[in-house]
Order: C-alpha cells, then structure tokens, then sequence
C-alpha cells in the first residue's frame, strides 16, 4: 500500500513510519519542515528514502495534491496544548482545518478510509465519562470527531480516531506531558529532571499507539469510531519509581499541578473494533526508553 502519513515527521509519526516500513508499504510524509533526523533515529536510514512532502496541512490544496495516488491515509499531524494554548487561532488553523483538510483529501481521491489521532485531552479534570475538555486542544480534538461522524454521513469515508493518553517512549521532546519521556532520558545520561506535574496519568507507549495505527490501517474499517488508549494509569510519583527500577540512583523527582485532563476514562485497547496485540506494562515501556536513550545519548 502507499500511505499518505501527515506529521510523519514527528515522534510519533516516525514510530508509524518504522511500522508500516518495515511491512513493505510505502509511505510519503506530509510535513511542515524537512527535517528528518527524528524518523531517523528511530525507523533508520528508510527515512533518507522517504517520499517527503513539504507542506502545512492547513494548506488545502497541498494536502490534496500530497494524498494523490495513495491506498489509504493517517492523519498525525497537529500542535499539541501549550501551542494551542498560547495562540487558539493557530491551533485551531492546523488541529481543525488540517483534519477537515485531510478527511477533504480522501474524499477527492476516493480513499475510503482514514486514521487519525484525537487525544485523551477530550476528556477534563473531573473524569467524566463522556469527553469534556478543559483545554483548546481538547476542544479542537473533540471538534474533530464530530467531523469525522459527518464525513461518514456525507461521503462514507470510515475512520477511527485514537484517544492517546500521555504518549512516552523514544523521541518524545515536546508538549506539556514530555516530562516522563525527558526523566527517562536524563536518568540514562546520569542528569537530575523534574518531571513538571503531579497527580495520575494513563501512561501508553508510542510504540503501542504505531501499532494500533497499523492494524487500522490493515483492517477494512466501517462507520466513525473512537478509542481510548488510556494505557496504564499511575501517578508520577510511580513512573518515578518505575525509571528508578532500571536506574537505581536516578535524580529523578516530579513537582507542580496535576494535568487539565482525567485519568481514568475507560482503556479500550481490548475492543470489538480492531484486534490489538499485548500492550506494554509501564515498568517494560520505561525500561525500554531508558535503553533506548543509553544506546542513543544524543
């Protein structure tokens, strides 16, 4: 298959690149920069070989001219919530006219189904069980899939958006929920780190994320669903513990308020949509990162 892949230059993205790669489909990436040292240090020297598409996904046009010819279509691309945050008009243009952009992209070239990622943030502080966000970016997110459900009406594309909770893991550098993914970095380096909030977090490895990613892709997809990928729920004070298990005299601590999303929204990686493979325990995903970092210091 040739999967157009928006925001593959990311961290996560270039964990999906390494998956769908390494199962002999060819993947052309949508991004708003060149720069593919992340893909690289995580899926390899098949970055270099990547078709590479320049552009912003809030750019119609470009994101119609990116999907033509491909088999199916994975929508990463976006800015996460301090961005959204600062600025509720630039995070709006890329979080919401970029998905409408890519769900419009299928639409003209006839694919009839996409992935994509909304995020735990739908949900707010008071875990509700039906989403309702705090944040600009959840709203954004929540927005998104209302217009998935309305592509499906209209036009008959399926999709299924993930519900990510804090994605960790390899290549992490940004966004307000690094902080687990940076404490593993710098406890293989032998640093001190502070992760910057407290409280409870459904913790989910990237790779996990790539890999329900991938089997959507795979799978012949009906109607416009969600899933929750809230992955293990544990309070910083257990991640800090968790990274202490691999690095016993890490300087590792967390500190300040707790995040502006609920934990506990149920974990839906076991569901009658797609059939997911074993997901990583916590103490394996940091374990894994932290290895991860030791063997790539830089």
């Amino acid at each position: 298959m040739r999967i157009l892949l928006t925001g593959g230059g990311g961290f996560l993205g270039a964990w999906v690149v390494r998956r769908l790669t390494q199962a002999g489909d060819e993947v052309r990436v949508l991004e708003v920069h060149g720069n593919r040292s992340l893909v690289r240090s995580i899926a390899g020297e098949i970055a270099d070989r990547l078709d590479w598409r320049v552009g912003d996904i809030a750019d119609t046009a470009a994101v119609i001219d990116a999907a033509e010819g491909c088999d199916g279509l994975v929508h990463l691309a976006g800015v996460l919530t301090p961005a959204c945050q600062i600025d509720p008009l630039a995070g709006a243009r890329v979080n919401v006219l970029g998905t409408l952009n890519a769900f419009e992209a299928a639409r003209r070239h006839g694919i009839r189904q996409v992935a994509y990622t909304s995020s735990g943030g739908v949900y707010g502080t008071d875990d509700r069980s039906e989403p309702f966000p705090m944040t600009h970016y959840g709203a954004f997110k929540l927005a998104n899939e209302g217009s998935a459900r309305a592509y499906w009406a209209d036009a008959g594309i399926a999709s299924i958006g993930f519900r990510p909770f804090v994605i960790y893991g390899p290549g992490r550098q940004g966004g307000l929920t690094a902080g687990p993914t940076l404490a593993c970095r710098a406890a293989a380096r032998g640093e001190p780190y502070v992760i910057p909030f407290t409280g409870s977090a459904g913790m989910v490895h990237v790779d996990d994320v790539a890999a329900a990613v991938e089997v959507a892709v795979r799978s012949t997809l009906q109607g416009a669903r969600t899933l929750n990928l809230t992955g293990r729920v544990a309070t910083m004070d257990e991640v800090v513990d968790g990274i202490r298990r691999v690095v016993p005299d890490a300087g590792i601590a967390c500190a300040g308020p707790a995040l502006p999303s609920g934990a506990s929204a149920a974990n839906e990686w076991g569901n009658e949509v797609l059939a997911l493979g074993r997901e990583r325990t916590l103490d394996q995903g940091l374990a894994d990162t932290v290895k991860f970092y030791r063997r790539q210091p830089d």
